[in-house]
């Protein structure tokens, strides 16, 4: 397809094909409407209720759990990440197994994020997390990890980077991720976009959205070119990525720019601060077209997931339910607890009282905590079916109150139990 000859701003015939219909609007106290809201999002593999919290499966699998229990915990698609199974078994891998959702046998929606997040985070000798807390911009904006070296390098064409897993030097493009991505299969795509945080300087935090401007009109591009000349495969959804940091301006800009372009829906990522998380995605669902989904990438703590949804997200993800469930913390109505402790030894309850999730179903925490004190993996797997049901949960319990009209009652109960700094109530004292 000619560059010269296309226009970001014209659809898709196929489009048709993905849809996002709005259904209840939170309304406040008074009465007004508010940006938050519930609907229905049509994929080839199925319809997601949003709110809704995406369940990640980094490397084509949600770690410690099999399809089956991911379906049975109540999630309703999962995200996986385009960076590492490019890297590992390689996209080719997955296209010829017919796709993300057959090659792990998981029957519903997909989502693929584009690798951009990996490509910067890794790259910059951080690993998993870039520090999105503090604005200091005293530094230069190309810094890395102390003791680190520079793994990925950026210029407006796109990223040069070596593999954390062996050193080997990689090249991504809006082009390349979208033809990884397509290999994929998912049912919704995100944009290649140019992560940056809060210690980047603003000039930089400007050029850097330029470019991903110019990137998200190249992944239009390549995705429609793409999707004609696999016309046999499902039509694969593409959101665009929201950047900006923390400035107001730069986020509307973005929202305006890629809002006008024709993608399915968006992605709100980048910086983020903790306390602005709300006022950023208001921002963005204010200039956003409002037929279209938003996903939020990277939550999942419930203050900031009614956050997220009372400012007008959709949809969003985080790996924190399986990550920390790793370290033996589990979540509860009261916080987040951690069966290490010694109170746990013959504490002969479930992890939470009344969870309908199998693991409380089944089994107590002096089972799991002598599992954990054992080294025994199982304990990574029934807490983490645990809390990924418990953010779940949650998610459907504010869609319900969006829809009954109970969304604020149901925050001001939930957020003052869990934040309420006191000692597990349930159970043994220790």
């Amino acid at each position: 397809m000619s560059e010269k000859n296309f226009n970001p701003s014209n659809p898709h015939s196929r489009q048709a094909e993905f849809g996002f219909e709005v259904g209840t609007r939170l309304t406040s106290p008074e009465g007004s409407e508010m940006l938050g809201r519930t609907g229905v999002i049509n994929t080839p593999h199925g319809q997601i209720k949003t709110p809704a919290f995406i369940a990640v499966g980094t490397k084509a699998t949600v770690k410690a759990l099999t399809p089956v229990q991911v379906a049975e915990l109540g999630a309703q698609a999962v995200l996986a990440n385009a960076y590492h199974l490019y890297l590992q078994p390689g996209a080719d891998i997955l296209d010829e197994a017919g796709g993300l959702g057959k090659f792990m046998s998981w029957q519903g929606p997909t989502f693929t994020d584009s690798g951009g997040f990996q490509v910067m985070s890794l790259g910059s000798g951080f690993k998993k997390v870039i520090d999105m807390k503090s604005v200091d911009q005293s530094g230069p904006d190309d810094a890395v990890a102390p003791g680190k070296e520079r793994l990925a390098n950026v210029d407006d064409d796109g990223v040069w980077f070596k593999s954390h897993l062996d050193g080997s030097k990689h090249r991504f493009s809006p082009e390349i991720s979208m033809n990884v991505q397509h290999q994929i299969g998912a049912d919704i795509m995100f944009a290649f976009d140019e992560l940056t945080t809060l210690q980047n300087s603003r000039g930089y935090q400007v050029e850097s959205l330029e470019r991903t401007r110019l990137w998200a009109q190249r992944c239009i591009a390549e995705h429609f070119a793409l999707t004609d000349s696999r016309a046999g495969k499902d039509y694969q959804a593409l959101f665009g990525v929201i950047q900006g940091a923390q400035y107001e301006d730069l986020r509307r800009k973005a929202c305006q720019n890629l809002g006008a372009m024709a993608f399915d829906g968006f992605g709100i990522g980048g910086a983020l601060e903790k306390e602005n998380l709300g006022t950023i995605v208001g921002w963005c669902s204010e200039e956003l077209p409002e037929n279209k989904p938003r996903h939020l990438l990277g939550i999942s703590e419930p203050d900031d997931i009614f956050t997220a949804i009372e400012n007008g997200a959709d949809t969003f993800d985080c790996v924190s339910p399986t990550r920390v469930a790793r370290n033996s913390a589990f979540y509860t109505p009261h916080g987040r607890f951690n069966l290490s402790g010694a109170r746990y030894k013959r504490d002969f309850t479930p992890l939470v009282d009344g969870c309908s999730c199998y693991t409380c179903q089944n089994f107590t925490r002096a089972y799991i905590h002598h599992l954990h004190k054992s080294k025994e993996l199982l304990s990574h797997t029934l807490i983490s079916i645990h809390n990924e049901h418990f953010t779940v949960s949650l998610v459907d319990s504010v869609r319900e109150a969006i829809e009954d009209g109970s969304f604020f009652a149901l925050k001001e109960k939930v957020l003052g139990e869990y934040y309420k700094g006191e000692p597990d109530p349930q159970g043994l004292r220790g």
